[in-house]
């Protein structure tokens, strides 16, 4: 029953998507936010909860994912309302886009609460098919280009990711049984695993595969190429929710091969995640656009969770992950205003907003900005705070304190040269170029307000006290 409450919003906004009626389009904004009703009764049910059988079941960490993800989709719903207002968009773009909205929504339900690996599978699959679409909705021959680029690069990632699935479930087939499948099984009785040998690389696969989905190395553009090529609001759901679906997988198999063997996984994710972060520091010093700038910090944040996760810093990859998840929209959907028209120049971008509207525009833009390098009191400062202190702590326990402080080190000076290229285009925003009048309005502003005060959310003492009993 719950299972069909949650998915019902989808599933009326994919047959709303169909009418060429005026009323359509008011009724698939709501349907977006009638999402979120459903999650958060299920965020109040006990956990873990039960939605088909050992199949789908929900707990604390994956409702908490989409229930980030849900406000995310409202959050570009309102952004959408006045789209055209900057960009051409037709009426049966608008359509589309909810149409294939649905249906990756769906996808995203499935592969986060799933607790069968084959189900994550079919779901993320469902989800990047779906991007595909709604990345053609901007009729641009860059667009469609983009889109086959992403089929492909996508394609290739989610078949590492099957292949992976494949060995974990051989290597651990023999002992479990048909429950090899299951993640709950394989992470209860790791301990029976008779091929570790094999369950590794599968894992390997598997995460290869789901890092290059989310832009680490040695594909680092192609996420920035194709949200540049997309409309604002596909890119924030790429940045905000589909991400978040692959990360939610990650965290699932990573806490396997914890428990299967702690140092390789250590050794596997931290040696990976800092080239990424190597390369994605350069790019971003040499970045010129908005949306590569953008797209490439996350890849950024990503990688920081990744081994804020694996060095047992459960609560900071938490916190920066829902920080990410909201900072990032938030700044792609601004996009949409300070490019005017489609114009990207970064210098001058936040002058021009004039009356309440445009103060409070910038105002949030420019604390936005801030907040996503970190600058306290955002919640990423407080994150890698806790990260670092995390990764300290890991290193305490092995012979391998100075080759960590070393990693830190290194990863400081990184973080400080993204630091001061955001400062840098934060600074040419404001202070140069031409002032041009521009406009904003009221639906997104409501968006950038709603991403606001869910990043507040996070840091009061009753958001602080769920991350950290989901640690």
């Amino acid at each position: 029953m719950m299972l069909t409450v949650l998915l019902l919003p989808a599933l009326i906004m994919f047959a709303a998507s169909f009418w060429r009626t005026p009323n359509a389009r008011r009724l698939l904004p709501a349907t977006s936010v009638a999402i979120l009703v459903p999650i958060v009764e299920l965020f109040r049910l006990p956990k873990p909860y039960a939605l088909w059988r050992d199949y789908l079941v929900a707990d604390d960490l994956n409702t908490y994912i989409l229930l980030v993800s849900s406000i995310v989709g409202i959050g570009v719903t309102l952004a959408l309302l006045t789209l055209q207002k900057h960009v051409t968009v037709t009426e049966r773009a608008y359509r589309r886009f909810y149409r294939f909205f649905a249906l990756f929504w769906v996808g995203l339900i499935f592969s986060i609460l799933a607790n069968h690996m084959g189900i994550y599978w079919i779901g993320l699959e469902m989800a990047t098919l779906s991007t595909v679409y709604m990345i053609k909705t901007n009729h641009t021959p860059a667009a469609h280009k983009e889109a086959w680029n992403y089929m492909i690069v996508g394609a290739i990632a989610i078949s590492l990711v099957l292949f992976g699935i494949i060995l974990i479930y051989a290597s651990a087939k023999p002992a479990l049984g048909e429950d090899a499948m299951l993640f709950s099984a394989l992470q209860s009785r790791s301990g029976v695993i008779r091929a570790p040998f094999l369950f590794e690389m599968g894992f390997a696969i598997v995460t290869v595969g789901m890092f290059v989905k989310m832009g680490f190395f040695p594909m680092n553009l192609w996420l920035a190429n194709i949200e540049r090529a997309s409309f604002y609001p596909v890119a924030a759901l790429f940045s905000g929710i589909l991400e978040s679906a692959v990360m939610v997988g990650f965290f699932r198999f990573s806490r396997i091969a914890d428990s299967v063997n702690h140092a390789h996984l250590f050794f596997f994710v931290f040696v990976y995640a800092l080239l990424t972060l190597f390369i994605v520091a350069f790019l971003i010093y040499r970045s010129k656009d908005f949306m590569r700038l953008f797209s490439l910090s996350g890849i950024e944040h990503m990688a920081l969770i990744a081994l804020f996760w694996v060095s047992g810093g459960t609560f900071a990859a938490l916190l920066h992950f829902g920080a990410h998840a909201f900072l990032k929209p938030a700044l792609f959907l601004s996009t949409g205003v300070l490019e005017s028209q489609g114009r990207y120049h970064i210098a001058g971008a936040l002058r021009g907003y004039k009356g309440v509207k445009g103060t409070l525009f910038w105002f949030l833009v420019s604390l936005f900005m801030l907040a996503v390098i970190s600058l306290p009191p955002s919640p990423m400062f407080f994150s890698e705070l806790y990260g670092f202190g995390a990764m300290i702590d890991a290193a305490k326990q092995t012979h391998h304190l100075l080759a960590m402080i070393g990693a830190i080190g290194l990863l400081l000076v990184l973080l400080s040269v993204i630091f001061y290229r955001f400062v840098a285009v934060y600074q040419s925003m404001k202070y140069e170029g031409e002032t041009v009048e521009k406009e904003v309005y009221a639906s997104e502003l409501w968006a950038l307000l709603l991403f606001a005060a869910a990043l507040v959310m996070l840091l009061t003492p009753s958001g602080m006290a769920f991350l950290r009993s989901v640690a």
